[in-house]
């Protein structure tokens, strides 16, 4: 199958023909048609199965082919996502896909000066892809009125769950028109999302694209035991090995990642974090550096990790291991992108094992263990006492404690 045999107009067509693509992702092929017929749409699948473009270019087609003639634009599509870097990378698809189409778009975010979006927005937008937070504030400002809407996205549901955003949802589906088309699409679907889905879409079509695959089967998955102490050992030796140009490192924590780059910085290897502490300016900055491998390491948490697409990105680091599985799938999904191929390594100390477990349980496979290397994990089983003999009765007279009693804390030994 061939993006021509959808049906895609000449002008998305030939930006997409300059963009390298020629064959739609098993969930493209599934919901191109669905959007263009106009119908609802609820779509299940993780990243890296091609989703942006999957509603971007229906949507570029079907407002192609209704053009608004008035002088100032209307916003006819909104795009609402969780994270400053989706939106950003959202934005991005549009500016690719839609180049040779006549459709104005913008993206708007919160942590930064707002100033650049208002003059966006006066100018006159169709399509607006938003940030909750900020989505809110410039409407309470009167910038924005989604009174106009013809089709609404509402990307990445359970994370906008796990952050918190629901509430903001709510808020925003009140304020548009109830004529809409709607698309909806999640990664997982736990009741609340199906609760959410329900309110929004009416008779939606749906398009599942099984949790796992095709993106972790394609992947090259390993797992290293090691104790905490010495991951980053660790990751530097891996980082030895002048294959891996570039790497995506997971932390569970933002104090966590910042410490990893203070330790692989110590060790002359270039690196950045990006996570919600960061301001906007310098998590934008840290990822363009990382796309033109200025910088070789990128260390992230989960939520700031939405939304970042490398091209030919080939190696996933789980410093820490998640503890939902699901969010296994997300990170290594980082890699392996539309078919490419992709390197995940994680490191589980004596505490992850159980998370390990569980992720193995999701995605159905043991995955394999690297038992050669130099800091493995040394596991520490309690040692029953041994039985005591009757002890004599204590003397009232004290005793001096013996140098070194009482100090029960365990060295983390590093063999080198």
């Amino acid at each position: 199958m061939s993006f021509k045999s959808l049906e895609i107009i000449e002008p998305i067509l030939q930006s997409l023909i300059e963009e390298g693509y020629s064959t739609p992702t098993p969930i493209q092929a599934q919901a191109i048609p669905i959007v263009l017929d106009g119908k609802d749409l609820l779509g299940c699948a993780q990243t890296g199965t091609g989703k942006t473009a999957a509603f971007a270019i229906p949507i570029l087609q079907l407002l192609s082919n209704s053009q608004s003639y008035d002088k100032r634009k209307k916003i006819r599509s909104l795009i609402l996502t969780p994270t400053r870097e989706l939106a950003i990378q959202i934005g991005e698809s549009f500016k690719s896909y839609g180049r040779h189409t006549k459709l104005a778009y913008t993206v708007i975010f919160g942590g930064v000066n707002q100033f650049s979006q208002t003059q966006a927005l006066q100018r006159g937008v169709d399509i607006l892809v938003a940030t909750p937070g900020r989505l809110l504030d410039l409407m309470n400002q009167g910038f924005i009125t989604l009174r106009d809407i013809e089709i609404f996205v509402l990307d990445e549901a359970d994370c906008m769950l796990d952050m918190g955003f629901i509430h903001d949802v709510k808020k925003i589906l009140a304020a548009l028109p109830r004529s809409r088309q709607s698309l909806f699409f999640s990664a997982t679907m736990p009741p609340e999302i199906v609760k959410l889905a329900d309110t929004i879409c009416k008779n939606p079509a749906q398009v599942t694209i099984t949790p796992g695959q095709p993106t972790v089967d394609i992947i090259e998955q390993f797992v290293y035991f090691v104790d905490k102490g010495n991951k980053s050992a660790l990751l530097i030796d891996l980082l030895s090995d002048k294959k891996i140009k570039s790497a995506l490192v997971f932390t569970r924590t933002k104090h966590g990642a910042d410490k990893v780059v203070k330790d692989l910085l110590r060790h002359d290897i270039k690196s950045e974090a990006i996570h919600g502490n960061k301001a906007q300016n310098a998590r934008q900055r840290a990822l363009a550096n990382f796309k033109d491998q200025t910088t070789r390491v990128l260390v992230a948490t989960d939520i700031a990790a939405r939304g970042i697409d490398v091209d030919d990105m080939e190696f996933v680091i789980n410093y820490e291991m998640p503890n939902i599985s699901e969010t296994y799938v997300h990170r290594i999904g980082r890699t392996g992108r539309a078919g490419a191929n992709g390197t995940a390594y994680s490191f589980c100390d004596a505490e992850e094992k159980a998370y390990l477990k569980d992720i193995e349980k999701l995605i159905r496979k043991k995955i394999p263990v690297i038992e050669n290397h130099s800091y493995p994990l040394i596991d520490h089983h309690p040692v029953k006492a041994p039985k005591q003999q009757q002890r004599p009765q204590r003397s009232n007279v004290a005793r001096p404690k013996a140098e070194g009693v009482g100090d029960r804390r365990r060295l983390v030994r590093n063999p080198r």
